[in-house]
């Protein structure tokens, strides 16, 4: 009688502590065309975060784009600012909920807005869309998860999109609003947005570390 096969020890990764992050979550296609990209040598772009796309990607100083994240530039140029933070199957230049990419309208002198534009210490959160069509996501605004921002919506800085919260096309949000997912909003008057800031840039070094950046495969 032939013996039982042993279960394998531990893999040497796991002997020695493994502290590198990796989505649990099946694989996204990475299908489309590749995108022309501009990134900074101190960003962070997981390996199986998705870029796609004719215009370019732009991805500032310091930023973190999680596993499982899209970047679609089908309807113009994405522009992602310092020290933001993408979370996983959260999209930036998202089409609209009929399928349809809209792009930005010109700016005076006759150039594309492009896609999405996340100001600086923009947090994205899980599953959240951003939606294609010169849309603007201000300084230090958390778009929260499965939020949805419309095409050519424009939010202020320091705003809280709480979960499944929406933000109609075309809507102008003011600066320090918080918005509901019920649909109630208020200006938030604490005057916490540096304290924010600072918890953010912490927040990226601590991510910085765990999530395995691969931006050559992108380029």
């Amino acid at each position: 009688m032939s013996s039982a096969t042993p279960s394998p020890g531990p893999s040497s990764s796991s002997a020695h502590g493994h502290h590198k992050r990796h989505s649990i979550l099946p694989a996204v296609s990475q299908s489309g065309p590749k995108p022309p990209v501009q990134f900074s040598s101190s960003c962070t772009i997981a390996d199986s975060a998705l870029l796609t796309g004719a215009h370019t990607i732009i991805v500032s100083t310091e930023s973190v784009i999680h596993p499982r994240a899209r970047l679609e530039s089908l309807g113009g140029r994405v522009t992602v600012g310092r020290r933001c933070i993408v979370h996983e199957r959260a999209c930036l230049g998202a089409a609209d909920l009929q399928g349809r990419y809209h792009k930005g309208s010109p700016d005076k002198e006759g150039r594309s807005m492009g896609a999405v534009t996340l100001g600086d210490y923009v947090t994205v959160e899980v599953g959240a869309q951003v939606e294609s069509g010169g849309t603007v996501i201000g300084e230090g605004t958390t778009v929260g998860i499965g939020t949805r921002v419309g095409a050519g919506a424009v939010v202020g800085k320091h705003c809280t999109l709480t979960a499944n919260s929406t933000v109609a096309a075309g809507e102008a949000i003011p600066d320090y609003t918080v918005i509901y997912s019920n649909g109630l909003r208020r200006v938030d008057r604490r005057g916490v947005s540096d304290l924010k800031n600072k918890a953010q840039a912490r927040q990226i070094d601590v991510l910085r570390r765990m999530i395995p950046s691969n931006p050559a495969k992108f380029q």
